[in-house]
This record gives C-alpha cells, structure tokens and sequence, in this order.
C-alpha cells in the first residue's frame, strides 16, 4: 500500500511540473500575441483617421451641391455625414485608448 502512494505522489509531481510548463508557454505566448497585435492599432488608427477624412470630404460635397440645389432636408444630410465623419475620428481615438498606445 505504501509504494502505490508513492507513485500517486510521483505522478501528482509529474502532472504539477507538465502543468507549470504549460502555462509559462502559454504566457510566452500570450505576450508574444499581445506584442504583434500592439504593432497593428498605429495603423489601424490611422486608416480609421483616413476614412473618416474621405467620408468627411464626400459629405461636404453632397451637402454643397444638396444646398446648391435647393433641397429642404440639409440638415439630415449634414447631420448624418458628420456624425459619421465624427465616428470614425472617435473610433481611432478609442482604439489607441483602450491599447494604450
């Protein structure tokens, strides 16, 4: 009776010592991701910053030829364009924001 414990404890170690390697690669790993995906918010913050620049300029454009053209409802247009323009400004904002960079 007294060998069968012994081997239960043996495996017991055996087990603890395979669990702690596993998780410091799964550490490794995790940092290894968290590094690669901090190198992409700089970019996607600027091409959301991008976007929302053409989606402001196009806006202008519809409003001035909607004004140009006498339509009674500039006040939607204009409020939907810009709210989209300001979105996406936000959006890159938020993005930089919750990575901390």
């Amino acid at each position: 009776m007294y060998k069968n414990s012994k081997k239960t404890i043996g495996s017991l170690g055996l087990a603890m010592l395979a669990i702690i390697q596993a998780n410091a690669q799964g550490v490794q790993g995790i940092t290894a991701a968290e590094s690669s995906l901090i190198g992409y918010v700089d970019p996607v913050a600027s091409l959301c910053l991008v976007i929302g620049a053409v989606v402001g300029i196009i806006g202008g454009v519809r409003v001035y030829i909607k004004w140009n053209s006498g339509d009674q409802d500039i006040n939607k247009e204009l409020m939907g364009w810009g709210g989209s323009c300001l979105f996406m400004v936000l959006v890159s904002v938020v993005i930089k924001a919750f990575f901390g960079v």
